[in-house]
């Protein structure tokens, strides 16, 4: 049995780290520097650590299953989806590189062609059974739609922006994450419409309106 909780409780095991270890979760979020920043948690608790490891596993491979993020965030969630080089969609798991567009519920930019555009920049895993912990680290940023390389970035966060995803398993503990690091508004080298739609959004975002979409999204991660 699995125990749920709010994400508004920081657990004792998303705080835990390890001295002895070669590196922990929380090392791969790059550092804040600028602009604001975004936490959000959902965690469970489990009876055994088996428990625990099988919900990671689960976990982990519906944090690389982008295309049906929309799936598990419920109604009124964005539609995410990784593509080719050339923009077109591909069902596969996410992999270092990968490009994916989020299709939001709102006007999208012009520079995206509707849709804002992200690059996996680094995915890091960490899969033992028999150790204290265990997780899987996924850093995403803003980008230029593949269709148009040439353009700005098709984001209403700037290119310096980031946000690191998370599941990790401490003893019998699992929780996911996502964490914006460096969040600006994407209003430089970009149309006035992009312009005056990325500040928008992005102030919004920044007051706390895009955390219903990745709340949603880190709880369904952990559903079972």
């Amino acid at each position: 049995m699995c125990y749920r909780y709010q994400n508004n409780r920081v657990p004792y095991f998303v705080a835990y780290v390890n001295p002895y270890a070669m590196n922990n979760a929380a090392d791969n979020i790059p550092p804040q520097t600028e602009g604001e920043k975004t936490d959000v948690i959902h965690f469970v608790d489990c009876g055994s650590a088996q428990e625990a490891h099988h919900l990671f596993l689960l976990a982990k491979d519906r944090l690389k299953d982008i295309s049906q993020w929309h799936v598990l965030s419920g109604p009124h969630s964005a539609k995410f989806a990784i593509t080719d080089a050339a923009g077109n969609e591909v069902y596969k798991m996410a992999e270092k590189g990968d490009l994916f567009y989020i299709n939001l519920p709102a006007p999208g930019p012009l520079a995206g062609d509707g849709k804002e555009w992200v690059r996996i920049e680094a995915i890091e895993e960490v899969d033992d059974a028999t150790a204290e912990s265990e997780y899987i680290t996924m850093t995403v940023r803003p980008v230029a739609s593949p269709m148009h390389p040439d353009r700005a970035i098709a984001h209403f966060f700037a290119h310096q922006s980031t946000n690191t995803f998370i599941v990790e398993r401490y003893l019998t503990h699992v929780s996911a994450a996502s964490y914006g690091r460096n969040e600006t508004p994407n209003n430089k080298g970009v149309g006035l419409y992009d312009t005056v739609r990325n500040t928008i959004i992005a102030l919004a975002a920044r007051e706390g309106l895009s955390g219903p979409q990745w709340k949603s999204l880190v709880s369904g991660i952990l559903e079972k």
